[in-house]
């Protein structure tokens, strides 16, 4: 036996043993994706008009409009799998003794407003470092989801008229 031989059985074994479960994965057409929201979805590589991208699990547009929309802001955490951008707390400069932090959820691979969720959190300064959540008004989530909306049809007008 060759050095290679134990390495081929390694990864065929491998195959085998993950083949059945990747199979179960797999998300169904629209209408059963709509209902199992929750559920990971393996992002088709064929054509076809999809919205989907090769590489994540969510709606492109929704997925670049967010990132674009909030890119003024240092990243926490990005899943691109499970549709989830957390940033790290943001001040502004010119109003230091207030800072905010957005969590973005991207629930669906179908461009619909519904598909998009967004959580604002404010804190402001006590002083010597301590900081007190504050109340948000529940427009600002509104907003930026307006604000993520528009950028993801923007971008979707845009891959349209350069086909």
């Amino acid at each position: 036996m060759t050095v290679r031989q134990p390495i081929l059985w390694a990864i065929l074994a491998a195959i085998l043993v993950l083949s059945p479960a990747c199979s179960s994965l797999r998300g169904g057409d629209n209408a059963d994706s709509e209902n199992n929201r929750g559920g990971l979805r393996i992002p088709s590589f064929g054509g076809g008009g999809s919205n989907e991208v090769a590489g994540i699990g969510v709606n492109s547009y929704l997925w670049r409009a967010s990132l674009d929309t909030i890119s003024f802001m240092p990243l926490q955490e990005v899943d691109p799998f499970g549709g989830v951008i957390i940033t790290d707390w943001y001040a502004n400069p010119e109003l230091p003794s207030e800072r905010f932090k957005v969590t973005v959820y991207i629930l669906d691979t179908r461009l619909r407003a519904d598909a998009l969720s967004v959580r604002v959190f404010r804190q402001e300064s006590q002083g010597s470092g301590n900081w007190v959540d504050v109340t948000v008004s529940p427009e600002t989530a509104v907003e930026i989801e307006n604000a993520i909306l528009t950028r993801a049809r923007q971008l979707r007008i845009s891959n349209l008229e350069s086909e």
